[in-house]
């Protein structure tokens, strides 16, 4: 107990023996965030300075409160489809906002309610399959940006609507709209970000520690401020760049914040996108937190619902401010991580410098191209729906193969919570095909004249075996010898072992020999070892006789 008490409390304090490495992680992930930010709030369909909101909340808001040392929080691609459907529904970002203030208090209630554990209810293959459909809606989303398309139609995420815009449509006018530098700078950038997950990159002492996503996002300046030197009518301007808005003053910079409609508070739908958020958020977060202590040198092991409580912390206020929802996010966790990050530090500098970037440099990140943007995000999304994940599945079998592939379909066709509950409705089918085919094994051998059935019960045997039971012990032949063996079981539904005792009396009739090598554990009173003895023992001694 003192050891587990040791470990947490190292993940809340700051431990300064490790700063070097914290500012390298630290800076390396604010690197990281800042195209991130800006490209999850664009494929969100939010103002693009709600997504920096989110990420200096999440690094200095959720980093005070958490109990974890390595995690690092911010706007994550797992939520832009739960927040551009919410945003669509509520019909205004005001209205929005208080949805995400009230995931906030629910996650915060949730963590209360000690739901950490929450994550260890959804099976791996639904997960993989909600992250592979949010990779493939995230590479659909990109498509239009990369030839320079940037019309607010692109951001619709549907692929079949009854009526007005759908993804063919979008692709028809993307291609129509065709721009050369655009096409030019996501070529470049995504030939770089390839490149720089080969190991020549990823090994070297100096390039390891540059985000690719940064190279892309000053490569991206860079070529249009040379086509603008050049050829100022080939540059791309407008709604091609980011559109972060300026403040001519330090207190002009706070009324750039949008602030929640609380006359809201009457609407249902703000309630079920509140749920949404919530739900979905936890998840990622509590995913996100298992996968940052597997990767923590130190072995440190993060309180779950403490975590839960501190996203909720970091909603509620990200809300009050005009910020999207956010969660803990693995990408930058694991760069930092990589980075020599050891402690919250990171995270803490990491919203820091946020803060300071958009503060100070508004006008520097209003040139970055949104080809350059959809870039990282493209590739973002093959890592999350890449095909070694669909291979990987189709090995592991069909029960894991078909709920993946439900999931990512009904994501596709409907929307995240809604493929994610049928995913769930088909891997339930395969789990209880499964507990339903291992419930019992027969072995069937001749000893002497008679013949003997030994039937081995499953480990946990739930009502779902009791038909399969009748029907077995039905067909049973006359005079056989019956073995009934429960030494492997640590469970045996009532329903179960009462068609098991109620076959005595037919057994008797039909000279058929019961034997019990373990009597059945039910959810009823374990019965001592030695009254089930006696009674095996009397049971042999009546068919003796016979």
């Amino acid at each position: 107990m003192n050891h587990v008490k040791t470990t947490h409390t190292s993940a809340r304090t700051l431990d300064f023996s490790n700063v070097v490495g914290d500012i390298r992680g630290g800076v390396v992930s604010f690197l990281v965030a800042v195209p991130l930010c800006l490209g999850i709030a664009l494929a969100s369909g939010a103002p693009l300075f709600s997504g920096i909101i989110a990420g200096i909340v999440g690094g200095l808001v959720v980093g005070l409160f958490s109990r974890s040392a390595l995690s690092i929080s911010g706007p994550e691609a797992g939520l832009i489809v739960v927040t551009l459907a919410a945003i669509e529904s509520l019909g205004s970002f005001p209205a929005f906002l208080l949805a995400t203030c009230l995931a906030g208090l629910i996650q915060v209630g949730l963590g209360y309610l000690r739901a950490g554990s929450i994550s260890n209810f959804f099976p791996s293959s639904v997960i993989k399959g909600m992250l592979a459909g949010i990779g493939v809606i995230l590479i659909i989303k990109q498509i239009p940006h990369l030839v320079g398309y940037d019309a607010d139609s692109a951001e619709e995420i549907s692929l079949f609507q009854p009526e007005g815009f759908n993804i063919l449509n979008q692709f028809r006018m993307a291609l129509e709209q065709l721009n050369g530098v655009a096409v030019l700078i996501a070529a470049l950038s995504l030939i770089i970000l390839l490149l720089w997950e080969r190991p020549v990159f990823k090994q070297h002492a100096l390039l390891k520690n540059i985000p690719g996503a940064l190279v892309v996002v000053v490569l991206g300046i860079g070529i249009n401020g040379l086509v603008s030197a050049i050829a100022p009518a080939f540059a791309l301007k407008g709604n091609h760049l980011v559109q972060l808005p300026v403040a001519e003053s330090f207190s002009g910079f706070f009324g750039l914040f949008t602030w929640p409609d609380f006359d809201q508070w009457n609407n249902p739908q703000v309630y079920a996108s509140a749920l949404s958020i919530a739900l979905v958020a936890s998840l990622e977060a509590l995913l996100a937190i298992e996968a940052s202590d597997q990767l923590d040198p130190l072995k440190r092991k993060t309180p779950t619902n403490a975590e839960l409580k501190a996203q909720g912390i970091g909603n509620l206020v990200s809300g009050l401010i005009g910020g999207i929802p956010l969660t803990s996010v693995i990408v930058r966790s694991s760069v930092s991580i990589n980075a020599g990050a050891r402690t919250k530090l990171a995270a803490l500098l990491h919203g820091t410098l946020l803060l300071v970037c958009v503060i100070a440099l508004p006008s520097v990140l209003n040139q970055i191209p949104w080809a350059a943007l959809a870039s990282i995000l493209l590739i973002t999304g093959y890592k999350l729906a890449r095909i070694s994940i669909f291979k990987q599945l189709y090995n592991e079998g069909i029960d894991k193969f078909i709920p993946f592939v439900a999931t990512v379909v009904a994501i596709l066709l409907t929307d995240l919570l809604t493929g994610i509950a049928l995913g769930m409705l088909v891997a339930l089918f395969f789990i209880l095909r499964e507990n339903y085919r291992n419930a019992h094994r027969i072995h069937v051998f001749q000893n002497g004249e008679k013949e003997h059935i030994r039937i081995s019960m499953g480990d946990y045997v739930s009502f779902l075996s009791k038909a399969s039971m009748v029907k077995l012990l039905t067909s049973i032949p006359d005079n056989a010898v019956v073995e009934i063996d429960s030494s492997q079981s640590s469970y045996i539904d009532s329903d179960v072992m009462n068609t098991i005792y109620n076959f005595r009396e037919t057994a008797l009739k039909r000279n058929i020999q019961l034997v019990f090598l373990r009597e059945p554990i039910s959810d009823h009173k374990p019965i001592p070892e030695s009254i089930i003895a006696k009674r095996n023992r009397h049971l042999r001694e009546i068919e003796q006789m016979k």
